[in-house]
């Protein structure tokens, strides 16, 4: 069969080429934007990739055609397949019925938190001989890619809150049916989409009721949105996670930084992990895979073990130079909950040298404003704040600089890279937050200094 994917440049739609094509299908695809890394990981497989939309695209009459849900109506190559009467059907829902049928569905909902936590996940099937398939928003760095069918029934998926397609706006946790569930946080996102918290809950909560009885939700006791949407009704058995609090799956930090600690499963210490990674936000993500992997039968102490071999995923904290004693991090975080964590781990982790943030608000929800309150809060853990504000941003950002007398406005990507050569010192951290390519500093930055 003939597959043909619009938008196949997106970390999920990507996997999915990935996946299709190791089922057999021939597999091609189109995307506005094809950049690496994405783009490199289909061209080695052998995935023909189609830059910008058009009708001339679909001229092989593809078998199937997957369309993303960042495509609308109104785009040429969409309404060319529903004028020629092609067969279509969204991400999700192919994912649903051609791969996940008849599979133990591993799914990582939540906020923020899924990639990694679904890449420790997965690592740890993989490292106690489970070859799972998955399907991962990143590139986990154990794994080298971020999707693949697996040799087994499990399946590892990050579940993502957002609609599914123009055509079915459904989230597309919906379609999965996990057996083994976490829900990792929640919190108003996805501005462009949902109203308010309650909309986005209800849609968990639809989650929820797909989940049987007999399976397992994993979730962390101090969340308060988690929990009310639990109360909404639940079928299934809940194990909780904290920090220093008492639950099911318990974490005492050995180091403040969360890279070495003690877990607790009902009070019984079931072992301990020295690791690479910091932040308390990885103490959680690791908390609920080690979890998740008990449900399918392995051991703590096995998840342990595995953890300590674990390597992040791109993007993530991701150092990728030293420069004159500079550190240069690439970081995906581009909500406020998700840059306070990472800033308070890097700075247990550096102590009092230099911090610079330099950030793009690129998703939807940071270009209408919604977290504007929020946000100058959560970037106080910088020492200094760069914040690229392109000419068709949606609100004025210098009202941040009121509420946080660190932060510098730019308007473009040269004017950073000028700023941050100033800034160029002996033990400095400069750490880029974005959830795109940020107009090519990662590239350009490196050879400027």
């Amino acid at each position: 069969m003939h597959i043909h994917i619009l938008g196949i440049c997106g970390t999920f739609m990507g996997g999915l080429a990935l996946i299709a094509r190791e089922q057999g299908h021939t597999v091609s695809g189109s995307d506005q934007n094809v950049y690496p890394p994405m783009s490199l990981q289909l061209e080695e497989q052998g995935i023909e990739l189609m830059q910008g939309y058009q009708a001339s695209n679909l001229e092989a009459k593809p078998d199937l055609v997957i369309i993303g849900n960042a495509l609308s109506r109104g785009n040429p190559e969409v309404e060319a397949v529903l004028n020629q009467g092609l067969r279509y059907t969204s991400g999700p829902q192919w994912l649903s019925e051609s791969v996940l049928q008849h599979k133990w569905v591993l799914a990582v909902a939540g906020t923020h938190g899924k990639t990694s936590t679904s890449s420790m996940l997965a690592w740890i099937l993989e490292d106690n001989g489970f070859q799972p398939g998955f399907l991962i928003g990143g590139i986990p760095m154990n794994f080298g890619l971020s999707a693949r069918l697996g040799n087994t029934d499990f399946f590892v998926i990050e579940a993502d809150e957002y609609d599914a397609a123009f055509f079915d706006k459904r989230s597309k946790f919906v379609h999965y049916r996990p057996r083994t569930a976490i829900l990792n946080n929640l919190e108003f996102d996805h501005a462009d989409i949902f109203d308010n918290l309650k909309a986005i809950q209800k849609q968990f909560h639809h989650l929820v009721r797909t989940i049987p009885s007999d399976g397992l939700i994993i979730a962390p006791k101090a969340d308060k949105n988690i929990q009310d949407t639990l109360e909404m009704g639940c079928w299934t058995e809940i194990q909780s996670t904290a920090i220093q609090q008492d639950a099911t799956w318990q974490a005492e930090l050995i180091k403040q930084d969360g890279s070495e600690f003690q877990v607790f499963l009902d009070g019984k210490l079931a072992g301990s992990l020295n690791w690479s990674l910091t932040g308390l936000h990885n103490v959680h993500n690791a908390l609920a895979a080690i979890a998740a992997a008990r449900h399918i039968g392995i051991l703590p102490e096995h998840s342990l073990q595995a953890l300590q071999r674990f390597k992040n995923v791109k993007r993530r904290m991701e150092v990728i130079a030293n420069i004159k004693g500079v550190t240069l991090y690439d970081d995906f975080a581009h909500h406020p909950t998700a840059i306070q964590t990472t800033l308070e781990g890097l700075r247990k982790q550096v102590g009092q040298e230099k911090i610079i943030a330099v950030v793009e608000l690129r998703s939807n929800t940071m270009r209408m404003g919604i977290h504007q309150h929020t946000l100058a809060n959560a970037l106080r853990g910088a020492d200094k704040t760069f914040i690229y504000q392109p000419e068709t941003f949606d609100w004025d950002l210098q009202a941040l600089c009121q509420q946080n007398d660190r932060i510098r406005i730019y308007s473009s990507i040269d004017e950073i890279i000028q700023a941050l050569k100033q800034e160029l010192a002996p033990d400095s951290h400069f750490l880029m937050m974005s959830n795109g390519s940020f107009g090519g500093i990662y590239q350009r930055l490196p050879k400027e200094l």
